[in-house]
């Protein structure tokens, strides 16, 4: 009987889960399991803006595939995808193409920048490990140039969108920047960070006593916050926004973007049925279109029943489906019956606020403030790293600077 291709593209948290589940549960006579990945890494999609400002190194934030996978088990091809054919059950990739049985999409996301005029050209995105890298290198050499020439708008740090990634990213900032100052010479009062947020409030959805914390502690740390306005354009040396019906620039040369993703395009362009460009997945994962097509993370779409609004994609919930995507692939491998539902138990949202601060809610409905926050963010991050790769990995990688 003929071993069954499993494809799994991607290696993020979603693909890269599944992945070790996966070589948990089936031996190398049962299946063949491919994961494809553009990069030899896995990354800490949720430790991005801290590489962004600097405060975590991007080595740190980054986990070598092989060192988790098991090589006798799953064969890992470093290529980029290029389309998925589902009727001819073949993913084209940039150097070659694959055949599966099963495949499992988890291509992530891409920043979604609504037409603003100039975003795509001269705004900095937080997307993976090389474009915070970029956003921490183009920091610190605007504060290097800035002796030169006394420009302030390079000392003008501007942040579309008071979501979840831009407010851990300022909170982060607000404790690069003294850092920045010291070792450029530059007074702190002369450097700007800028949040600019299109609701009437930064984490829309959030409890408003836990967004006023966050405001209050970021504000104190020099965080300027400009709510109910919309960025118009960004031009290479400032930013346009409207709030109250005027249109207001601010002179920068540092605008971040973090206001918005959308699913991997490829899974439009190859030709699934999509809602919002993703794929709303049956109860059990699967394409609705497609019995063989998995879909996790970023990629699939789930709607929340209770507020009937799509669930966020975030890394809590893709870790979640990862369990459910590998019990049913092991069902259909082994001719077990029926596939099990996914539902989503949300363990509670923490934002950071920089690295000794914090805020959020854990176990329905505690809320949690200061280094109480930080210390559960941290045995959050500590405790995936334990379920992906084990004691080592978790010590080489964890966190353990609970209270500074």
């Amino acid at each position: 009987m003929k071993k069954p291709n499993i494809v799994v593209l991607g290696a993020g948290y979603g693909g890269m889960m599944t992945t070790v589940k996966l070589q948990k549960s089936l031996n190398a006579s049962e299946a063949n399991i491919t994961l494809v990945n553009k990069n030899d890494y896995h990354y800490q999609t949720t430790w991005l803006h801290e590489v962004s400002a600097g405060t975590v190194h991007q080595d740190q934030a980054r986990i070598t595939i092989k060192d988790v996978i098991n090589e006798h088990k799953v064969n890992f091809v470093q290529d980029t995808v290029v389309e998925i054919k589902p009727n001819e059950n073949k993913v084209k990739l940039e150097n070659g193409e694959l055949d599966y049985d099963y495949l499992v999409i988890g291509l992530g996301f891409e920043s979604a920048t609504f037409g603003i005029p100039g975003l795509e050209e001269n705004a900095l995105m937080i997307n993976d490990i090389n474009s915070s890298r970029l956003i921490r290198e183009h920091l610190e050499f605007n504060f290097a140039e800035y002796h030169k020439d006394q420009n302030p708008a390079r000392l003008n740090i501007v942040v579309g969108g008071g979501g979840f990634t831009g407010i851990e990213f300022v909170g982060e900032l607000a404790n690069k920047v003294p850092e920045l100052c010291k070792e450029y010479d530059i007074d702190k009062s002369q450097v700007r960070i800028i949040n600019v947020e299109g609701a009437p409030t930064v984490l829309p959805g959030f409890d408003p006593e836990l967004v006023e914390y966050a405001m209050n502690s970021l504000e104190a740390r020099g965080v300027e916050f400009i709510t109910g306005a919309l960025l118009k354009e960004s031009k290479p040396d400032a930013v346009v926004y409207e709030k109250d019906g005027k249109l207001n620039e601010i002179p920068t040369l540092t605008t971040v973007w973090a206001a918005g993703v959308k699913a991997n395009t490829i899974v439009e362009k190859s030709g699934f049925e999509t809602n919002r460009g993703k794929i709303q997945v049956r109860p059990d994962m699967r394409a609705p279109e497609f019995d063989n097509v998995f879909v996790i993370g970023d990629c699939a779409l789930i709607m929340n029943e209770e507020s009937g609004r799509p669930f966020p994609p975030t890394a809590q919930i893709a870790i979640q489906q990862s369990a459910t995507v590998a019990h049913n692939l092991v069902s259909l491998v082994k001719g077990h019956g029926e596939l099990e539902g996914f539902e989503f138990k949300s363990l509670g949202t923490l934002a950071s606020l920089g690295h000794n601060d914090g805020m959020g809610v854990v176990f329905g409905d505690k809320k949690l403030f200061g280094w109480k926050a930080t210390f559960m963010k941290k045995m959050s991050d500590n405790r995936y790293l334990m379920k992906l790769g084990g004691i080592g990995l978790l010590l080489k990688k964890g966190k353990f600077n609970f209270f500074y």
